[in-house]
């Protein structure tokens, strides 16, 4: 009796520990696994540059808000508005094609998938030299025929968005064969 007596708790403490082990395991491994697939899913932190250019847009439309608040507030008329008048000529606007900067139509087309998202899409290209028009609006047609093509899934988030950007750069490279320098975007919304 006292053999069996014996030999039977080390058998249990065996089980005990091996449970304890087997648990132990498959927590590290869930936790493993949860850890890259958040690292996978999660966007990255934006870079100095992206989150400069950010700040730089949100200053932008400060800016136009507060200028169109003080439009709205200005009187229409009499001498005042005709010294605001030739304020607005005398300054020169660094967006012109003497510049080498060609501001596109509007883009605004529906996207792939939820097909009742909209999507309108401003650009301005920068040309080495003078401005090429007519290829200006094939880039432009490009550009509409890739936006159908896009769902909104692959645009949401900054990192979509900086997708949806290198995207364009690259149909814009292939297009003008280096005469696009860089594609310039003026307002992005989709609703």
């Amino acid at each position: 009796m006292d053999e069996i007596e014996g030999g039977a708790p080390p058998k249990k403490k065996s089980g005990m520990v091996m449970t304890i082990a087997a648990i132990a395991i498959v927590s590290v491994l869930g936790a493993g696994g949860g850890w890259f697939l958040g690292g996978m899913l999660a966007p990255e932190p934006l870079t100095s540059d992206e989150a400069r250019v950010l700040e730089e847009a949100k200053a932008t439309i400060k800016a136009r808000e507060a200028a169109e608040a003080a439009n709205e507030a200005a009187p229409a008329g009499g001498e005042h508005g005709k010294a605001k008048k030739e304020d607005e000529e005398g300054l020169p606007k660094a967006s012109t094609e003497a510049n080498g900067v060609l501001q596109l139509d509007p883009i605004t087309t529906n996207l792939s998938y939820p097909t009742e998202n909209w999507i309108r899409l401003e650009l301005a290209l920068l040309f080495k030299g003078t401005p090429d028009v007519a290829m200006a609006q094939q880039i432009h047609e490009d550009v509409a025929a890739y936006l159908r093509t896009v769902s909104l899934q692959q645009i949401e988030g900054p990192r979509g968005f900086q997708y949806l950007k290198d995207d364009i750069q690259e149909r814009v490279d292939l297009r003008s064969e280096g005469r696009v320098t860089n594609v310039i975007f003026r307002t992005f919304v989709v609703q």
